[in-house]
């Protein structure tokens, strides 16, 4: 069988059986060749404690594979059946308002609940060894987008207890827990590690340091819950991936751990929800907002989580296991979307790192929650319009599986890291001052630059990177300042960002000259910092733009060894560097100790790229994305008007005609330009 490209979630429990012939054939007839199944169905698969109902599923299966399909089945763990919680009411979660949550959704369980341990065991080994050998059945969904709906954390006895254990094992003695959450302070010494409880119902804020390790266990104990099942998918299904659906910005679980024993990630695009549900926490209040198309998202946003989700696995592609092919029920507004838009979020997807696919849902539910979530069919599985451009897009599948298995070309490499945005968030001394924003800032920067870029772990292999910019190293050691040392003295281009060095990874602030292991770094020092209200804004001096403005936040640096790129002009810091660049053997390090405004980051990159040695793969206006990958470039125009681009590299033909281009290319609205480039760069 050909390897999976195009595909579709499909519940078939939701449907007559005498229909399941009628949608694998139509599947087969739009070019789709892998289907996922299963995710939600415990309680058709297991009706009462060990008794297994196969043969609907089977039947599915065999028809599907009839047709030429290929399945991904999903262990059905996001949906504890109501007789397991009757048996084991224990298995609910608990909030952090100390209310044990209800049956009636999904999600509905705490991952250290000792029950549903044993209940998971036997659902999924039963699964494991029933579909094991059967050839249709190339791979595993785990669970379904865990921590959803508030569910990463559960603060029920099970885990209190577990998060004892945990702190024991990291620390050991309680007199290094105390010294290292800086308990002397309000006298919260503990003297017995049965007096600490999880974090929760206190009087006012909790300590910072003790919510960080509760998150960081929490975390831990989601991957330790996802570990116990892959486990017995590699024993008994050794031939068939093992892979789950992450969602983008989602905050609440250290996706790189979580991604770490993965074959491939996958995640779950919803271009329209996220541009509303994440557009405004990534934004500033006063950013300038693409203007694009209505029903497309918002660019800038879905690429900053495609690039986010290609990083949890060092750049290897990934899958997109939910792509919306419609409006969608769960945003406020949930556009409608008019003919072409699917298309262009799949060429997206594929530009971005992705090797399939799968869209959510091939028909629209009469039931339940998800009445208003439109899939490829409508309720009367009449055929949508996402139906109608998978037909269109079956010419264009050669081209699509050309870029199978190539990576993204990107010489920038972003970093992040999950208790550095925890810490962060936890304190931002100023509100509009989040850890997303701030990587966001720089993403979108570079991305209207025309410049890829990977967004990857702190600990990451940066040698293959001409740029490496770290906006949020807030925790940091001697070890991580070692790292990206020699980085530097090897080469490389280093940005590190305001607030960087300013605690340690115990989230006490550090006892030395800010920015803390970095000082030596950067030649520099932070002098003051200064959290500005609106309407407040500090001069910079820059020749080509006067009118620069140091908003939000500000810090003060003298010079120790570094030299000064932006200065303060005015304001309380007049005089003292606001950017500084450091020569560290044959590298630069760079220090931006202030808010990265849209104008102030098109300064720096108008300086830093070329310095840096980077080159974008096509120069386009706003509302066009440039990727290249393999040996494809991407020019996707977002927008409802035409745009012309301007090609970095010669010698390139129109993937799909063969007809070689200028160095002039012109999108049309709402479209795609996939270019085959001749010759190596």
């Amino acid at each position: 069988m050909r390897s999976p490209l195009l595909g579709v979630d499909y519940y078939p429990e939701h449907w007559p059986e005498e229909r399941w012939p009628v949608d694998a054939a139509m599947m087969r007839e739009a070019g789709l060749s892998v289907v996922r199944l299963a995710e939600f169905a415990w309680a058709r698969l297991e009706t009462a404690e060990g008794q297994y109902q196969w043969e609907w599923l089977d039947r599915a299966v065999a028809l599907l594979a009839a047709e030429g399909l290929q399945i991904v089945l999903g262990t059905p763990t996001p949906t504890p059946p109501a007789w397991l919680i009757q048996a084991h009411p224990d298995i609910l979660p608990v909030d952090a308002e100390g209310r044990r949550r209800n049956f009636g959704s999904r999600r509905h369980y705490c991952s250290n609940a000792p029950a549903y341990h044993k209940a998971t065991r036997q659902i999924v080994t039963a699964m494991a060894q029933h579909y094991c050998d059967n050839p249709a059945v190339v791979g595993w969904q785990i669970d379904n987008e865990f921590g959803c709906h508030d569910t990463a954390r559960c603060y029920c006895d099970h885990c209190a207890a577990a998060f004892r254990e945990w702190l024991r094992r990291k620390y050991g003695t309680l007199d290094a827990l105390n010294e290292a959450w800086g308990a002397v302070f309000w006298s919260q010494t503990y003297d017995d590690w049965a007096q600490i409880a999880p974090p929760m119902l206190t009087v006012t804020q909790a300590n910072p340091s003790h919510v960080l390790d509760w998150y960081r266990f929490s975390s831990d104990s989601v991957a330790a819950y996802q570990q116990l099942q892959i486990d017995i998918l590699r024993q008994h299904c050794p031939g068939q991936f093992i892979t789950t659906n992450f969602m983008g910005t989602f905050p609440d679980l250290d996706s790189y751990r979580m991604a770490a024993p993965l074959d491939f990630i996958s995640w779950d695009s919803y271009p329209t929800g996220y541009a509303e549900s994440s557009g405004p926490a990534l934004y500033m209040a006063d950013d300038p907002r693409p203007a694009v198309a209505y029903d497309v998202g918002d660019p800038y946003v879905t690429g900053f989580c495609h690039d986010l989700m290609r990083g949890l696995k060092a750049g290897a592609p990934f899958w997109v296991m939910e792509q919306q092919a419609g409006h969608i029920n769960w945003a406020s507004v949930n556009p409608a979307i008019r003919p072409g838009t699917v298309r262009l979020w799949t060429w997206h997807d594929l530009a971005a790192g992705a090797d399939a696919v799968v869209y959510f849902r091939w028909r629209a539910c009469r039931y339940a929650q998800e009445q208003y979530h439109s899939g490829l069919l409508r309720h009367d599985a009449a055929p949508d319009l996402g139906y109608r451009e998978l037909l269109g897009m079956k010419d264009e599948q050669p081209v699509m599986r050309s870029v199978e298995g190539a990576r993204v070309w990107a010489e920038v490499a972003l970093l992040a890291d999950y208790s550095d945005l925890w810490a962060f968030d936890l304190q931002p001394h100023n509100c509009a001052v989040t850890y997303w924003r701030h990587l966001f800032a720089y993403h979108a920067a570079l991305t209207r630059a025309g410049v890829p870029v990977d967004v990857v772990a702190k600990d990451a292999d940066l040698s293959r990177y001409r740029l490496v910019i770290a906006p949020g190293l807030h925790l940091a050691d001697d070890a991580l300042a070692g790292r990206l040392t020699a980085y530097v003295q090897a080469g490389g281009w280093l940005v590190l960002g305001a607030r960087s060095g300013f605690k340690t990874p115990t989230n006490l602030v550090t006892d030395r000259p800010l920015p803390g292991p970095f000082r030596n770094l950067t030649g520099a020092t932070v002098e003051a910092w200064h959290s500005l209200p609106p309407g407040i804004a500090y001069g910079l001096t820059d020749p080509g733009r006067p009118d620069l403005k140091a908003t939000v936040w500000a810090e003060g640096l003298s010079l120790d060894g570094a030299r000064a790129v932006l200065t303060y002009s005015d304001g309380l810091l007049a005089g003292l560097a606001a950017v500084t660049q450091h020569a560290v053997g044959r590298g630069h390090a760079v220090y931006t100790g202030l808010w990265p405004t849209t104008a102030t980051l098109e300064s720096l990159l108008r300086w830093l790229l070329p310095n840096a040695g980077v080159e974008p793969a096509a120069l386009a206006p706003a509302g066009v994305l440039v990727y290249r990958r393999g040996d494809f470039i991407f020019l996707l125009n977002f927008t409802d008007a035409n745009a012309s681009a301007w090609l970095n590299v010669r010698d390139a033909a129109d993937a799909f005609t063969g007809l070689v281009v200028g160095r002039e290319v012109t999108v049309p609205p709402r479209d795609v330009r996939v270019l085959r480039l001749l010759a190596a760069r």
